[in-house]
This record gives structure tokens, sequence and C-alpha cells, in this order.
């Protein structure tokens, strides 16, 4: 038997050149552009957003904000006559609310996930899915009418607070709102951990929960760390439904029972009354930017934990 031309494929069709054809390098060449793109552009959104707000808020910034007053002082009193911007309590009230959140969403969180991953049967995850997804898709505006209308009234007859609208309720809505989030993210997480590592377990005599403690937790740490920094960036960066659930007082609070005023909830609730370009303007722009930098903040430790944590794994 005779062999093929060098110019057939053995499939049938001719080859061109031996090689393949640029007019078909072309599609995937501008396949690859856009795939770059797209990675390139959550980036450069990120730096288009930072200089938005860094370019409203650096003329007070640096030129007109006492920065002693601004970090150390409760008070907030843009509007009158002797303007002052201390944030202290704005400060003290957002970390107040979102710990207090995380301390109620993440082991309800990291549980759910834990259940869903681990003892529940495929019908019963499949419902549990899809009402977390259900659950992360209510607005935040309908979280603040159930924190207004439901979660007031509760707090205080269990409590005999004057007004519900504190710490506890806005602590409650953020951590129902976070564990959506926290949920997901661990799911995935404890998933990715090969099957082989359960089998060992139990080839070893290990229990379930034994194997959930001692193999899935250190297995998917680094996943489950980044979950409960999402659920925190949820909780810091939420805005309506802590205005309405927080009584927007601007104080120390000195018990969960205390109403307070956060950051986010600042900026919505007095941009709308101000004069472009004005101070008090320009301040709610500064709050934006100390915003970022906590953002920032949170998300470089979790970076460096993370890189710590897998290279003891490595090592």
């Amino acid at each position: 038997m005779s062999a093929l031309p060098p110019k057939v494929a053995r499939a049938g069709g001719p080859v061109l050149g031996g090689g393949r054809s640029p007019l078909r390098e072309l599609p995937e060449r501008l396949i690859e552009m856009l795939i770059r793109l797209c990675g390139w552009s959550a980036i450069f959104f990120v730096f288009g957003i930072f200089f938005f707000v860094f370019r409203e808020g650096a003329p007070f910034l640096f030129h007109g904000l006492d920065l002693r007053e601004f970090f150390t002082s409760t008070n907030w009193n843009p509007v009158s006559d002797t303007p002052h911007y201390g944030i202290l309590g704005l400060l003290v009230g957002t970390l107040s609310v979102t710990v207090l959140a995380m301390l109620i969403a993440v082991p309800l969180g990291l549980g759910a996930a834990i259940y869903v991953s681990e003892f529940s049967t495929p019908k019963v995850r499949e419902f549990l899915k899809i009402a977390v997804e259900m659950l992360a898709a209510i607005p935040s505006i309908v979280w603040g009418f159930i924190a207004y209308m439901m979660l007031n009234p509760l707090i205080i007859a269990a409590t005999g607070a004057p007004i519900g609208l504190n710490i506890l309720n806005a602590g409650i809505i953020l951590a129902l709102m976070s564990v959506p989030v926290i949920v997901s993210v661990s799911e995935d997480a404890l998933k990715a951990v090969p099957d082989s590592y359960r089998e060992a377990a139990v080839a070893l005599g290990a229990g379930r929960w034994e194997i959930v403690y001692r193999v899935l937790f250190p297995a998917a740490k680094s996943g489950l760390l980044a979950a409960v920094l999402l659920g925190v960036g949820r909780a810091i960066g939420e805005t309506m439904a802590v205005l309405m659930a927080t009584g927007h007082a601007n104080q120390i609070p000195t018990s969960i029972l205390d109403r307070v005023q956060t950051l986010t909830a600042t900026i919505a609730a007095e941009l709308g009354e101000t004069v472009q370009g004005d101070d008090h303007y320009r301040v709610l722009f500064v709050i934006g930017i100390l915003l970022f930098a906590i953002a920032f903040a949170v998300n470089l430790t979790a970076d460096l934990i993370v890189k710590g944590i897998r290279g003891k794994q490595n090592g």
C-alpha cells in the first residue's frame, strides 16, 4: 500500500503548507486578546474608581482637613457655623456593627457550608443552594425594611430597649446578608478538597466530624479564610440596610443596644444635601478614600495570611 501524499491530511482534508492557516489563527488571537482585556479591565476599573474618589477628596484632604480632629474627635457637625469633621464615632460604629455581624455570620455560614458539602443528600443540597442564592438576591433596601418593621419591635420586646434600631439589629441584618457569600465560597473550598483525603481519613478510622475538623479544615483553610474576608467586606460596604437598622446616631457605643452611625451610611445620608465642591462634599469623599484604605488593608492581610499558609503547606 502506497503512503498518503504529504499534502493530504489523514482525516481527508488538505494541509496548507504543512501548518495552520493564518486565517484560522486570527480568531484565536482575537479571543486571546479579549480574554486579556477582560482580565486587565478589573484592575483598570478599580484604579479608575479610586482616581475619581481621590480627585474629589484630595483638595480638602491636603488643604484644610485637620487629620488629628478627623481621627480622634466624635464631633461630626459639617453644617454648623464652625464645621467639625470628627469621624471617631463613625469608625467605632462601623467596627462594632461589623464585628457583631461576623460573630453571627461566620459560625452560621461555615456550619451551613459544612452541612451542604458533607452531610446533606443530593436533593437537599440542591434545595439549600437555591435557597442561599435567593437569600443573596434580596435587595439591601428590603433587608432595611425587615430591620425596621420586624426586628425593631422584636428587640424592644425582648430586651426592653427604648428603640430597636441599634447595633444588635444591624449586626443581625448584616450577618444574614453576609451568610450567602460565606456559604457559597466555603462550600466551593470544601468541595475542592480531593476525595482521596476523605478516603484516607475513613481508612484510618476517623469519624465524620473528625474528617471535617482534622482533614477538611486544614486542607481548605485558604478558601475558608477568603470566604470570611469576603463576608467582612460585604458587612463593611453595606449602606442602606445599615442606615435603616442602626438608628444613625453619632456616638461611642457602650452596649449592643446603643444606636450608632457608620461611615457608609453617613455618605449615603449626606451626599445628596451637599453643594458640589464645598468642604462638606469633599470630606465625604475623604471618607470614601478611608473606606478604600480599609478594604485594601483587609485584602492585603488576607493575601499575606493565605501565602503564609500555602508556604507552610508546601514546606
